[in-house]
């Protein structure tokens, strides 16, 4: 699954937060990539908007395997000064976005209707050909 969240970093820290994003720490790294964070990207905006995309098999899941990391605790402590709703520790003030559009997955859904017609016609021309050699 594809996975869109947001957050608001403080505008006068992200510098900072550029700056400890520049150097993550190794384990942190893996840890991710352990608990099934693939493709994992963020993007901050001029205004502070922090936009999140991973893509994974079960976001909570991964979540959860993420919380019970050491590593991650650390983290989110050092992070969470720099986070705009810093009432909560920044993983978890997510809110994650619906998806509406993926161009991938409209034109897979219309390569397999414009297939499925294909296939249609080309029974239905076969089907008249061998009626055709019937009646001749």
């Amino acid at each position: 699954m594809r996975v869109c969240f947001r957050s608001s970093v403080h505008p006068e820290l992200m510098a900072e937060y550029k700056q400890r994003h520049a150097a993550v720490w190794p384990e942190m790294l893996k840890a991710l990539k352990d608990a099934g964070w693939n493709n994992y990207s963020l993007f901050l905006a001029p205004d502070g908007q922090l936009i999140g995309y991973l893509e994974c098999a079960d976001y909570e899941a991964a979540q959860a395997r993420m919380a019970v990391t050491e590593v991650n605790a650390r983290w989110q402590a050092e992070m969470a000064t720099l986070f705009a709703n810093s009432d909560l520790p920044p993983d978890q003030g997510f809110e994650v976005v619906e998806e509406v559009f993926n161009l991938e997955d409209q034109l897979a859904a219309t390569a397999a209707v414009t297939d499925a017609a294909a296939g249609a016609h080309i029974s239905t021309d076969s089907a008249a050909h061998e009626y055709q050699k019937e009646q001749a």
